[in-house]
């Protein structure tokens, strides 16, 4: 009976473990899987959508309370400058959303080391990544693996 508890806690243990290892935040739906994901150049109606969406009224006070929250919780917990992965993502991850409109960008976060993926539109939007990543507290090293990718037409279809 032991033995059998002992399994189950084990169980449930190793499949919480799993289950809490979260993708990293992404700019737009069209955003990169992964940061090892190869990417490619958006099309002009998704890069559109992506606009249209992080310059919302609704998306912009969305990611303002998202911030409030994280700083907030941050602040209760004392820890300034040490941040959990999630949060860093999810800061960098709207930061960047919110400043640079039809980009299509994945935020990955290790121990404050910050991976940015994907595409922008704009040599000047990609200057502008590190710089507003390291506006997040927490945020120790930002390393930017996306390329400028001005949208593209779609295939036409036959």
């Amino acid at each position: 009976m032991k033995n059998l508890l002992g399994l189950l806690i084990g169980g449930f243990l190793v499949v919480g473990a799993v289950s809490c290892n979260e993708p990293p935040s992404r700019t737009s739906a069209d955003a990169p899987d992964s940061t090892k994901e190869n990417v490619n150049a958006p099309t002009k109606e998704a890069s559109q959508t992506t606009q249209s969406d992080a310059t919302s009224d609704t998306r912009k006070r969305q990611i303002e309370s998202d911030t409030r929250a994280r700083e907030e919780r941050n602040n209760v917990t004392g820890g300034d400058a040490d941040r959990a992965d999630a949060d860093l993502e999810s800061q960098v991850r709207g930061k960047l959303e919110a400043n640079l409109p039809a980009s299509q960008l994945t935020v990955d976060a290790e121990k404050g080391d910050v991976t940015v993926v994907g595409t922008v539109p704009t040599q000047e939007q990609l200057s502008k990544i590190p710089t507003l990543a390291q506006e997040i507290k927490g945020v120790k090293s930002v390393k930017v693996n996306a390329k400028v990718a001005p949208a593209q037409a779609a295939p036409n279809k036959q």
